[in-house]
């Protein structure tokens, strides 16, 4: 199935959203709960998968795929019946940027996070990838299941803090961060490394593995996964037992005190 023809403006700098220009009788797809505001003449519909046909059993497989990849059940489509190009707009739910990739430029389908994905062109697909390798399986961080999408159009990522590209030439190899891996080209080979001795493995603050990226293709990574965002902001919680550092004045401590915090 073909991708519609979208165009797009991303908004912002570190809490982005992105702007989908659709013409008339043009749709996108995205992620359920990510849409920000929609124009007039936009038709919002929920559906259980992108693809057209298959039978009621056919798309509740391909929603239980969605599941199984960390997205929601169902699929929300955005279609402009008017007579005039209508804008909708999308955001993430946490800190970070959007990743725009014309997928037509990546020589076939582009792997990546779960959850990652935020949307896309009517048409593009978005699938499971099963790792096939015991060991990045087991200890990759997002283990055996991946997201695959496919298509001919535009696909958007979400990603946490900055986002850098990295081109890779044949044999080059990158060691990352498994939580790091916003998402990579197929043609690039994806396994699990053991870091080392064990005591830079256990006191080195870095986990006991790295995910080894190697060439050709293109790899994007994130400078702030959530799961350590959030690891963060847990730890420094007082409900948790965290201590609160630098927040105001003597008085200010006082105040919480009274209040129970």
């Amino acid at each position: 199935m073909q991708s519609h023809e979208i165009d797009y403006e991303i908004l912002g700098d570190d809490l982005q959203a992105v702007v989908i220009t659709l013409d008339p009788q043009e749709a996108c797809v995205a992620e359920a709960g990510a849409m920000m505001y929609m124009e007039d003449d936009l038709e919002m519909a929920t559906q259980l998968s992108m693809k057209d046909g298959g039978g009621i059993f056919g798309r509740l497989f391909e929603a239980g795929k969605r599941m199984i990849a960390g997205e929601s059940f169902f699929i929300t489509m955005f279609a402009n019946n008017g007579a005039r190009r209508r804008r909708v707009a999308f955001a993430a739910p946490y800190p970070g940027h959007v990743v725009a990739l014309d997928l037509r430029e990546h020589n076939g389908p582009v792997i990546c996070q779960k959850d990652a994905f935020l949307c896309a062109a009517y048409g593009t697909q978005v699938d499971i990838a099963f790792n096939r390798r015991l060991g990045a399986g087991f200890f990759g961080g997002e283990g055996f299941i991946l997201q695959r999408l496919t298509g001919d159009g535009y696909a958007f990522l979400h990603a946490g803090g900055s986002v850098t590209r990295h081109e890779l030439a044949p044999g080059e190899t990158l060691r990352v961060d498994t939580g790091c891996i916003v998402g990579f080209e197929t043609t690039i080979d994806y396994d699990i490394k053991f870091v080392g001795g064990v005591k830079t493995a256990l006191f080195g603050g870095e986990g006991l593995f790295h995910a080894v990226l190697r060439g050709p293709g293109t790899a994007w990574l994130q400078t702030l996964p959530f799961s350590r965002l959030a690891d963060r902001i847990l730890a420094c919680a007082p409900s948790r037992g965290g201590k609160q550092v630098g927040e105001g004045s003597v008085l200010g401590g006082v105040w919480r005190m009274m209040d129970g915090r």
